[in-house]
């Protein structure tokens, strides 16, 4: 079974994916527009912390340098985080938020199915069997505001347009392999994204039709997540999230 440090930065990859977008979740904790959302909101993005827990804890472990969970969570720099660029996005409007849910969730969802079934890691598809029905939760419950707000006023409409221009471009990175994630792609531990991409497409698809929404047209996929080179965002997001960490080092609950 395959389970050497060398495939630590491609787990990184995943559980960097999480956390980020889980904190992105976190910051609608009080500004959610109803009180259905706000609970909604705050779990999916304990969800995702769960899943990245389990995944920088499985990281540490094969690392070996006795790095925990909190260490790769919260005192890393922020060149070392290699999440992709979509979970990173600002919040925006809330059409913005259950879009880049949408667009995540239909990736993972499948992601995660073929790591339960495939992987030559048991931890990780022990991970991942939780975690595929966790993301099929993501998935549904934002397709249906998608639909909801496309297929809806003209105000919501415009918002879901809006936040579809401004996010697809986004999107090609999800199906980009690193070098990282290529080693682990041989070694089975993890599928090629590239193999999922027919499924996110029909899955966009079919929610787009039904919300009136139409497919941008992107020339140029935005890039550099994986590099570790990210936007001004991904900075003040850190600030906050590493915050309690750097100011009191070692504090535990």
């Amino acid at each position: 079974m395959a389970t050497a440090e060398t495939n630590v930065p491609a787990i990184l990859e995943i559980a960097d994916d999480c956390l980020i977008l889980g904190h992105r979740l976190s910051e609608w904790c009080g500004h959610a527009p109803i009180l259905e959302e706000e609970m909604a909101l705050a779990n999916m993005g304990l969800d995702l912390l769960g899943q990245a827990r389990a995944l920088y804890a499985h990281a540490g472990e094969l690392e070996g340098k006795g790095r925990s969970e909190d260490d790769l969570a919260f005192l890393r720099r922020e060149r070392d985080y290699v999440n992709c660029l979509l979970v990173e996005r600002r919040n925006g409007d809330f059409a913005h938020t259950m879009l880049r849910q949408l667009y995540f969730a239909a990736f993972m969802q499948p992601f995660w199915r073929e790591v339960a079934a495939n992987s030559t890691d048991a931890t990780l598809a022990g991970i991942a069997a939780k975690a595929e029905k966790e993301m099929a939760y993501h998935l549904r419950h934002a397709g249906e505001w998608v639909i909801r707000m496309g297929d809806g006023t003209d105000e919501s409409a415009r918002r879901m347009a809006d936040a579809a221009i401004e996010l697809h471009r986004y999107t090609g990175e999800l199906f980009m392999a690193s070098p990282a994630r290529q080693k682990a792609i041989a070694d089975g531990l993890l599928p090629d994204p590239e193999s999922l991409r027919g499924e996110w497409d029909a899955t966009i698809a079919t929610v787009f039709a039904e919300a009136k929404l139409e497919m941008p047209e992107i020339r140029v996929m935005q890039k550099g997540g994986r590099d570790g080179n990210h936007g001004e965002d991904m900075g003040h997001l850190l600030a906050e999230l590493q915050f309690m960490q750097r100011a009191y080092p070692g504090q535990t609950w």
